[in-house]
């Protein structure tokens, strides 16, 4: 398939600067076999069954984002890092601008920090080495560091402290994702002891976003395109309580596109969830038998972007099509602080 059968037009007023509030007040799109029917998330609990078991990712954003200045035989360029998967004690692979201008052996001087260049790839990525290892550097980054917000939020407003709150879900536990799981935002104290209410079980599932989610999709074919690994893992206990859930007549309810990545790959063809604990650069487009999920509450997608193909893949291309232009022409909003969507697998 051509990236280009993903694309789709999107005036820039759809696209949510902040969140509703309160978060359970933003409105949800239900897709079900064709159908369309308008909602909002605090109605979650009466769409979904008694049985059904809620799996969310409980990873926490880190202030991933560090200004810097590159300094190399007296002379300083102001550099700036987006920080995307640790690589040990004292390292991270981050995407830098201006990436190019950087060697091998370069030192980079952040708040607090310095790091040397140790690496360059050939898919952007950097690897930096830092002179902090394990606690004192996640702390150095802390403070260092800013929220990553989106470029299609950064480039329209400064961050503020206010996004260190909103951008991060109820559920955040384990500190490692630059980017947030942005479905798992809408979800309230309240919205939680409704669905327990209701008799649907929620479990929790490590994935720590990579900033590779934010790159576009370059390559004219999607099979060309190549994804950045992020580390997950499903606990046994996760696995254990999921198979039996779903042999007991419930359905897999995935909050977000990144639960339903890692769900995927720790999942075998005959069905079985598995524990997990490792990388995963798993790519989903239409084709794609689904093993795990049968339901995904997922935020509204950039054009011609691998989260676009993913719901795509789970709903069919056309549904996804005529979901998106009913959200656009009814005034969704759309992308990380925007509204929902709750989509039944078609097959």
């Amino acid at each position: 398939m051509k990236t280009a059968d993903f694309d789709f037009d999107l005036p820039e007023d759809r696209i949510a600067l902040r969140p509703v509030e309160p978060r359970d007040a933003a409105r949800l799109l239900i897709v079900r076999e064709g159908a369309l029917a308008d909602h909002v998330v605090r109605d979650l609990p009466g769409l979904l069954q008694p049985g059904d078991a809620l799996v969310f990712n409980d990873t926490r954003v880190i202030p991933a984002r560090l200004d810097g200045i590159r300094v190399r035989e007296g002379l300083e360029v102001a550099v700036e890092a987006t920080l995307h998967q640790r690589r040990g004690p004292g390292g991270w692979s981050a995407f830098m601008k201006p990436g190019k201008r950087l060697r091998v052996g370069d030192k980079v001087r952040f708040n607090g920090l310095t790091a040397r260049v140790a690496a360059k790839h050939q898919d952007g990525l950097i690897d930096l080495d830092f002179d902090h290892e394990g606690p004192a550097l996640d702390h150095a980054i802390h403070a260092a560091g800013h929220m990553p917000l989106p470029p299609y939020i950064a480039a329209r407003r400064p961050g503020d402290e206010r996004d260190r709150a909103d951008y991060q879900t109820v559920f955040a536990t384990h500190d490692g994702s630059v980017a947030a799981p942005t479905a798992g935002l809408h979800f309230t104290p309240e919205l939680l002891a409704a669905l327990a209410a209701r008799g649907v079980s929620t479990h929790g599932v490590t994935l720590h976003v990579g900033a590779g989610t934010f790159l576009p999709v370059k390559a004219d074919n999607v099979v060309d395109h190549r994804m950045h690994a992020e580390w997950g893992e499903v606990s046994q206990e996760t696995a254990d309580a999921l198979n039996a859930a779903r042999a007991a007549g419930g359905r897999i309810v995935c909050v977000g596109t990144t639960s339903l990545r890692l769900l995927e790959s720790a999942t075998g063809e005959d069905g079985m969830v598995r524990p997990f604990h490792g990388d995963t650069a798993i790519f989903i487009t239409p084709g794609y038998r689904f093993r795990a999920a049968d339901v995904l509450m997922t935020n509204f997608h950039l054009p011609k972007s691998t989260l676009f193909m993913l719901v795509s893949a789970f709903c069919g291309l056309e549904t996804m099509r005529m979901a998106y232009a009913h959200a656009v022409a009814d005034g969704y909003r759309f992308y990380s602080y925007g509204d929902g969507s709750l989509l039944f697998r078609s097959a």
